[in-house]
C-alpha cells in the first residue's frame, strides 16, 4: 500500500495573532495504523519541507500515546521535516490519501488548486479518499466531472459548530466546516462534542474530530484491503 498523508503549509490562526498548523493526534494516529499496516507512507505539504504544528496540540492535555510515539520517532520527525511540494504529487504513485486536519487547512488547503485537483484525480480514478477534523472543510470546491459539488448527495462529517464554538474559534475561521458541506448538499451528521464518529460512504470515509482519526484511518486500510481483494 501507497499512502500519501496531505498536510497543511499555513500557520496563522486568522488575524488573531496566534499559531495554527496542522493537528499533531490528527497526523500520529493515522500514520501509526497505517505504518503498522506496513504501508509505505509519504508526507507532502504545499510549501513542501516542514510543515507547522498547531502548538496547541501538543500541549499535555491532548499528548496520547501515539503522539508522544511519533514526537520521538526520529525516521517520522525528519520525514515530517521534509514533506514533498503538492504540486509535485501525482495520484497515479498512489492508491489513497488522507488529509489530517488541524485549522491550519481551512485558509490553504481548502483553496489550493493542487489539492482540489490532486482529489478530484483520486476520485476520477476510482480510489478511496480520507478526510478529518477540519479537513473536510478541503473538499468545498472539490467537483464532480459534471461540476456538481463532490460533497452534494454523500454522507459526510466533520468539526461541528459546537466544537468549533468550544474552542472559541467560530469567528476566526474561514467558515464553519458543518455549515459549508451542509450547504454544498452533503448528508452530515455528528455525535456529541468530542465524541468518536467516522462516517463511510463509498469512495469517501471522513471523520468528526481528533479523537476519530484512528478510526478514519482503520476504516481506509478496510477499503484499501476490499480494492485489492476486487482486483485479485
Amino acid at each position: 500500500m501507497k499512502i500519501l498523508m496531505v498536510l497543511t503549509s499555513h500557520d496563522r490562526l486568522g488575524d488573531t495573532g496566534k499559531k495554527t498548523g496542522f493537528w499533531l493526534e490528527e497526523l500520529a494516529a493515522p500514520y501509526y495504523v497505517f505504518k503498522d499496516a506496513g504501508a509505505e507512507i509519504t508526507l507532502a505539504s504545499p510549501k513542501g519541507g516542514q510543515p507547522p504544528l498547531d502548538p496547541k496540540s501538543d500541549e499535555p492535555m491532548f499528548q496520547t500515546e501515539l503522539t508522544r510515539r511519533f514526537t520521538a520517532d526520529k525516521d517520522a520527525n525528519a520525514q515530517l521535516a521534509a514533506t514533498v511540494r503538492l504540486d509535485g504529487v501525482d495520484q497515479a504513485d498512489f492508491d489513497t490519501v488522507f488529509y489530517p486536519g488541524g485549522h491550519g487547512p481551512m485558509w490553504d488547503l481548502a483553496e489550493d488548486e493542487n489539492s482540489i485537483r490532486l482529489i478530484e484525480s483520486f476520485v476520477a480514478a476510482g480510489k478511496t479518499i480520507a478526510l478529518v477534523c477540519h479537513a473536510p472543510g478541503v473538499l468545498h470546491r472539490v467537483r464532480n466531472a459534471d461540476g456538481t459539488p463532490f460533497v452534494e448527495g454523500r454522507r459526510v462529517t466533520g468539526f461541528t459548530n459546537s466544537e468549533e464554538e468550544a474552542v472559541g474559534l467560530s469567528k476566526v475561521v474561514p467558515f464553519l466546516v458543518e455549515d459549508e458541506l451542509v450547504s454544498l448538499g452533503a448528508v452530515y451528521s455528528k455525535v456529541k462534542d468530542w465524541g468518536v464518529h467516522t462516517v463511510v460512504d463509498g469512495q469517501l470515509i471522513t471523520g468528526q474530530n481528533p479523537a476519530s482519526s484512528a478510526e478514519a484511518a482503520e476504516a481506509l486500510i478496510t477499503a484499501l484491503g476490499r480494492a485489492e481483494a476486487r482486483a485479485v
